[in-house]
């Protein structure tokens, strides 16, 4: 196990080597939870690091795609073994620079191992099909073949599993990677870079390049080399990642933003549905893009429903993470700090009533930490910003309707589409809801967050570029289909 007094720092992976940036200067990693702390020094690194690597990455993907699925494949079980192996570590890395909880973190890292997995598992599946020809003499077959280089920018939230379900069917489905995770989880991705390293695999086929988005990720999706980017991050830095690829002819996919709304029919169950509003709201400070955000209730259950949420929000328990009664950890850094608490503030000033928290806790020696209470708004209106734009905190908005035709217009009255749910016991409610909410993770009597890797995951609207990642879908992005034809 860490200790807040191992202090290390971490170069850039390009090549089969850790090397320091170009520009020789590094950043402190700062623990959200006691912002005296450094968790670890990352490389301030520069667009020619970037161009090392992807030289590093090109040069290495003709051998890598030259692999059968299966020995790629080998190569992602080692890598699954490693991260396993050094699941303590990496979650208790993870929970100090990031501020999730040790028992989230830990179930993080097992489902990248999972992740990994089940993709190493795809190497085995079929690629193509064959499809009838006119002309009798002749076989006529479809296979994919994979982009190339494949840029990674990943976000800090899920600093283990959303790069590994990137750059794992990346792999697979022989492609090479240059991976630039999110500076307040740098270190965190840096394990996982020793994990793959550590299995062996060649030289060049994974790269990491660490740095500011400004300049390491511009430097990425502008590389005439790289020739597919994936990006799950917000929507302002999506919608200029997707310009700039469109704008020189790459492939990209983006997972953006959400403000998942959850509906409480009046026949829901409401200890169910308390519990899971509570859990897709407020489990990991709030901090997910599948988090609850609105919660739509129904008029004739609206006050036994708040009772019962605002009952079981008194005892959730705030600290570092690492112990075991906390619930809810810090947010992770001082900007998202101030970003949720710039949105109490325009609630406040909007007209919604604050009902619980909506200040920063500062209690039992967390005064150095990025702590905000669990904030509860009611009285909100769909036009409200508090109502319309993402937060990324532990802040619910409760909003009362007379009917679920009235929740479903009003749970579809934003920009976004990502993931929804609804409580209830109805079949026909649930039909509606399935059939006319606007998002793509769809969730029957469950909170918004969470899906399963084995299921494709996105947004519609302005929460993606409308593909998928995970499961098999995932090929649909990394890899190109080739028709072939062949004469007799």
């Amino acid at each position: 196990m860490l200790t807040a007094t191992q202090v290390k720092t971490y170069l850039n992976y390009i090549n089969g080597e850790w090397v320091p940036s170009l520009r020789n200067k590094v950043e402190a990693s700062i623990n959200p939870a006691n912002k005296n702390e450094i968790v670890g020094y990352i490389q301030s690194s520069t667009r020619e690091d970037v161009d090392k690597a992807v030289t590093s990455a090109k040069s290495a993907q003709k051998e890598w795609r030259s692999l059968s699925g299966a020995e790629r494949g080998d190569y992602l079980y080692k890598i699954a073994n490693n991260l396993e192996r050094r699941l303590n570590e990496v979650a208790e890395t993870m929970t100090r620079e990031m501020g999730k909880t040790f028992s989230e973190a830990k179930g993080e890292t097992m489902r990248g191992v999972a992740i990994l997995r089940y993709y190493a598992g795809e190497g085995m599946r079929k690629t193509g099909e064959v499809i009838p020809s006119t002309d009798s003499k002749a076989l006529m077959f479809t296979t994919r073949v994979p982009l190339g280089v494949v840029g990674v920018i990943s976000p800090w939230n899920f600093p283990v599993a959303i790069p590994i379900w990137k750059m794992a069917p990346a792999l697979i489905y022989g492609n090479t990677v240059v991976i630039k995770p999110a500076q307040e989880a740098a270190v965190t991705a840096a394990k996982i870079i020793e994990c793959i390293d550590e299995a062996g695999i060649p030289a060049g086929i994974v790269n990491m390049v660490t740095g500011a988005g400004s300049e390491v990720g511009t430097a990425i999706v502008n590389h005439s080399d790289v020739n597919g980017i994936t990006f799950t991050g917000s929507n302002a830095a999506g919608k200029q990642i997707g310009q700039a690829a469109l704008a020189r002819g790459a492939k990209y996919q983006l997972e953006m933003g959400g403000k998942n709304p959850v509906i409480i029919a009046a026949d829901a169950d409401l200890d169910l549905a308390v519990e899971g509003t509570i859990s897709g709201g407020l489990r990991s400070t709030g901090q997910k893009c599948t988090a609850t955000s609105r919660v739509f209730v129904q008029a004739e259950i609206y006050d036994a429903f708040k009772k019962k949420l605002l009952e079981k929000v008194k005892e959730i328990t705030i600290g570092n993470g690492m112990e075991g009664t906390t619930w809810m950890g810090p947010c992770a850094s001082e900007n998202q700090l101030n970003t949720v608490l710039s949105y109490i503030e325009k609630g406040k000033s909007e007209g919604a009533r604050l009902i619980f928290g909506g200040e920063r806790y500062t209690e039992n020696g967390s005064e150095n930490g990025f702590y905000v209470k669990p904030t509860i708004f009611e009285n909100v209106t769909s036009g409200m910003v508090i109502a319309q734009e993402e937060i990324f905190g532990p802040m619910l908005v409760l909003i009362k309707v007379d009917t679920i035709e009235e929740a479903l217009l009003v749970a579809n009255d934003v920009e976004f589409g990502l993931s929804a749910s609804i409580y209830t016991r109805d079949i026909g409610t649930m039909m509606s809801f399935i059939n006319d909410i606007e998002a793509g993770l769809v969730r029957i009597n469950a909170e918004t967050a969470g899906v399963e890797l084995q299921a494709p995951f996105g947004g519609m609207k302005q929460s993606s570029s409308h593909s998928r990642e995970q499961g098999q879908a995932a090929i649909e992005f990394f890899t190109a289909i080739k028709t072939v034809f062949v004469k007799a």
